[in-house]
């Protein structure tokens, strides 16, 4: 398979085939997977989270369970940059460029109506609508659906940097997270956003706000292109494949070797780290954690390449369409078992979890059957085209 094939996988961009489901569909496994395990973790939290108090977990609910689901948020943003690395900035040269740009920043668009929507959907029924008019005029923040705000934003200015990326020199990609992470530090502590903690909360992130920052989490953006280049060029050969997912397990060792040898009495902090503490705006201890957990399940996934996606189809099938997995839960949770079924606050954690299994599940066989239902319609329509 050739690297313009390889380069159909897409980044929260369209409905694809799942892994396995279509031959010569041209996805990169590893990567559909690697976001799986990012969507998988972040529904286990939403379903917990949003039917009882983390106050109500029992001890191994907020660690190991709860602890680990914070790997998510930085797999999420590495394996966006990974996916648009892969996708998008070896095209960045090709005549259709402006077709493909244009398609990027439609799905942004796309992704900025569904926060909007899925926002009213989490806060109705608790709520009132001066509190939700606030909140879509972004003059609050939602919480479980907030991260689709940072990609609907990042999707409207990144695709126009991609060319920049794709020229810039080695050594200086390699370089750019460090003055990113550096300017977001120096912005938070030494800027004050015109007296508007909004406009902080969206660009470097605000503790009294649930925010993703553009450049907060930027760096991480990044690291995920630089990572995209590398898979693109090491899928298809085993022993390079192996030897990526080697260098990021050994990133993970040394992030959380890193984070215990500062962590000293270890379960009150990851108790504190399941609370979200240290995760808005981003501190080292949580980063430490959060990363390394995600760059282990990134190696994971490249190291088991299409063989470990087909085992784990049905993670790999949530991330082959992470819009629909988010549109689905969060409708899921907040108008079927909040209000319809009035389980909020009314059930057991045991019980929380046996429905975000159930949950997990139902995620999974609607986007199957909805990438059924496409890939069938196309085919009918093909023949027509053919004939006009």
């Amino acid at each position: 398979m050739s690297s313009a094939e390889l380069t159909t996988a897409q980044p929260i961009e369209r409905a694809a085939p799942a892994v396995g489901a279509a031959p010569g569909s041209g996805r990169i496994g590893a990567i559909d997977l690697a976001r799986g395990f990012a969507v998988c973790l972040m529904i286990l939290s939403h379903g917990t989270n949003a039917l009882l108090p983390y106050d109500e977990f029992p001890a191994w609910g907020q660690v190991p369970v709860h602890a680990i689901t914070k790997f998510s948020s930085s797999l999420f943003v590495i394996v966006f940059g990974i996916a648009l690395a892969v996708a998008f900035v070896p095209r960045t040269s090709a005549p259709d460029w402006a077709q493909r740009r244009n398609r990027l920043l439609w799905r942004g668009v796309l992704v900025l109506f569904w926060y909007k929507v899925l926002t009213v959907v989490e806060m109705y029924g608790h709520q009132d609508s001066a509190a939700i008019i606030d909140t879509l005029l972004y003059r609050d923040f939602p919480s479980f659906v907030e991260i689709l705000g940072f990609y609907a934003i990042a999707l409207l200015w990144i695709p126009w940097l991609l060319p920049l990326w794709a020229k810039t020199p080695t050594v200086l990609r390699w370089l750019s997270p460090i003055p990113v992470a550096f300017a977001s530090w120096w912005l938070l502590h030494h800027f004050d956003f015109w007296g508007v903690p909004q406009v902080q909360a969206l660009l470097v992130e605000h503790p009294d706000y649930y925010t993703w920052g553009q450049l907060a989490r930027g760096p991480l953006v990044l690291v995920g292109l630089l990572i995209g280049g590398l898979l693109l060029q090491a899928y298809h050969a085993p022993r390079t494949r192996w030897a990526l997912a080697g260098a990021l397990a050994l990133v993970s060792a040394a992030l959380f070797a890193w984070f215990l040898l500062r962590a000293g009495d270890l379960r009150p902090l990851l108790v504190d780290i399941g609370r979200n503490t240290g995760k808005h705006p981003p501190q080292l201890m949580f980063m430490l954690f959060s990363v390394g957990g995600a760059c282990a399940l990134l190696a994971l996934a490249v190291a088991g390449g299409e063989t470990l996606a087909r085992w784990l189809r049905p993670i790999a099938v949530i991330g082959s369409d992470a819009l629909m997995a988010f549109i689905v839960h969060i409708s899921v949770i907040f108008l079927l078992l909040r209000e319809a079924m009035g389980l909020y606050q009314t059930v057991t954690y045991e019980r929380a979890l046996l429905l975000t299994a159930c949950l997990l599940a139902a995620t999974a066989t609607w986007i199957w059957l909805w990438g059924t239902m496409k890939r069938a319609l196309h085919k009918h329509r093909a023949p027509e085209v053919q004939r006009e």
